[in-house]
């Protein structure tokens, strides 16, 4: 009976199963569905709103974009602008050089009518005095012509040197003011203490006992000492001194260095006067760099090749006329860029060629060859610019000049060398100077006496007043200047002083 249920009851509940399952199932499927279906409406809002997001988000860079553009051409527009007005201008200033160049252009062509008026009217006086002279004289008219011509060159030439007169007077004045103004005003503001280098240096001792140390058995030590610095000891019965002679200056600094440091350590002998040597060289060397350094800071150049800084150290120890050749530099470099502000040229080159102008006395003990010349080939392989070279190269007249900053750096030279104090001048040199000026103007005609005063820079000239009239004292001065300009070398300027004096004398008896 038990095995009849399960046999009946084991069929139904495997059918009943699987009606549960399939209802089950399908109500699953169904949920599934459905939630499939909410989570696609979600995807497609969601897209929707992601849409929206984008392309709000692309309208908003588009219109970023459009104000970029926008205010890009709003500055390419400012800046046309800009060169428009720019342009306008320089327009406006050529039309303005235009007109005053139509204006320099009437004025020549009013003075070539006036010119040609006057030679018109010379021209029918000559004629007119002509037919009179034939006519009263009986003269042939080479005879004739040969008299006018005299006379007419006499009257011209009496006229063109009155004009001359009151043109140069004129230029000289106004010439003479502007560049005393400059050159005064460049003086003030350049105060350079000079200092005159002598070729001794002195080296004071604690005591007399150390002057046999320094000679060292047999004048060993004394001989390793000069031949490794290059100097002379001179050691005398000056007491408790030593005295370093050379004409190297640099030579004379290492050795002194040398020398204090040996005296202060105590230990002289020849290892010790070798390695204290080498330091004194070492610290000359670095002395030599940051003198260059410092120099180029304090005038305001901005860079310069390490060589020419090295070289513009050495200056330090180098002299010229007994004048210190570094602090001469840089007076001629502020006096040129103190010009050069006053006459709108470019400072800080003037300031660069003014520093540069001798470099060439760094090495002209060392190399064959003037200083000049010397100086434009160092400047010219260390990439300098011409106006540069040119001014090392021109600056006493050797070659001519290509810029106005080769002028500059020529007067601030003059300037610098011939000021009050700057420099001693070799006597013969000066004597023969004062010779030369007093010699050119004794051979003009009508040339009494001359004079060279005030250490050679006034010539004042006596002329004969029975040979020379007023007008003609212009004349006379300036062809004794453009002669001593020519043959004569000078520092600074020379003042030509023409006096012309006539007297009368009566006695009442």
């Amino acid at each position: 009976m038990t095995y009849l249920w399960i046999l009946i009851g084991l069929p139904i509940g495997i059918i009943a199963g699987y009606f549960y399952r399939k209802f089950v199932a399908e109500g699953k499927t169904k949920q599934a569905e459905e939630l499939a279906k909410e989570i696609v409406q979600k995807a497609q809002k969601e897209a929707e709103t992601r849409k929206k997001e984008i392309i709000i988000q692309g309208k908003d860079e588009a219109l970023k974009m459009k104000e970029e553009i926008a205010r890009d051409n709003k500055e390419r527009e400012q800046h046309h602008k800009k060169s428009e007005n720019r342009i306008k201008q320089r327009e406006y200033e050529l039309d303005k050089k235009n007109e005053q160049n139509e204006k320099k252009i009437k004025q020549l062509n009013q003075r070539e009518q006036e010119i040609n008026n006057l030679r018109q009217k010379v021209s029918n006086e000559l004629e007119a005095a002509k037919m009179e002279l034939q006519r009263v004289a009986n003269m042939s008219e080479e005879q004739a012509r040969e008299i006018l011509l005299k006379k007419a060159e006499g009257e011209i030439e009496y006229d063109l040197a009155s004009r001359f007169k009151n043109i140069e007077e004129q230029m000289k004045y106004d010439a003479e003011k502007k560049a005393r103004e400059i050159i005064s005003y460049a003086i003030q503001r350049v105060a350079v203490d000079q200092t005159n280098d002598s070729t001794i240096s002195v080296v004071p001792l604690p005591n007399d006992e150390i002057k046999g140390k320094i000679i060292g058995r047999e004048g060993r030590n004394i001989r390793i000492f000069e031949s490794l610095t290059g100097v002379d000891l001179l050691i005398d019965d000056t007491p408790e001194v030593v005295t370093i002679s050379s004409y190297d200056p640099v030579k004379r600094e290492i050795g002194r260095i040398a020398l204090e440091k040996l005296i202060l350590d105590g230990r002289i002998h020849p290892a010790r006067i070798e390695e204290l040597v080498q330091t004194a060289i070492e610290e000359v060397d670095q002395v030599i760099i940051a003198e260059g350094e410092n120099t180029i800071l304090e005038l305001g150049i901005r860079s310069m090749h390490p060589e020419l800084l090295k070289l513009i150290g050495k200056l330090k120890y180098r002299s010229s006329y007994s004048q210190n050749v570094l602090a001469h530099s840089r007076e001629v470099a502020l006096i040129a860029g103190t010009i050069a502000a006053e006459i709108n040229e470019d400072v800080e080159k003037a300031k660069r060629a003014g520093l540069l102008h001798d470099i060439g006395k760094a090495i002209d003990r060392e190399v064959e060859g003037s200083h000049a010349k010397l100086g434009a080939e160092l400047l010219q392989k260390y990439n300098e610019s011409p106006e540069v070279v040119n001014s090392a190269e021109s600056h006493h007249g050797d070659v001519p000049y290509n810029s106005v900053i080769s002028c500059i750096i020529q007067a601030s030279d003059a300037i610098s060398a011939s000021r009050p104090g700057a420099r001693k001048e070799d006597v013969q040199a000066y004597i023969k100077r004062i010779q030369s000026l007093e010699k050119i103007s004794n051979e003009f005609t009508g040339v009494e006496k001359s004079y060279a005063v005030q250490a050679g820079r006034e010539l004042r000239i006596i002329v004969k007043p029975g040979e020379i009239d007023d007008i003609m004292l212009s004349k006379l001065s300036y062809d004794i200047v453009r002669k001593i300009e020519g043959e004569v070398e000078y520092p600074g300027q020379i003042k030509v002083l023409v006096i012309r004096e006539t007297r009368a004398v009566a006695y009442a008896k």
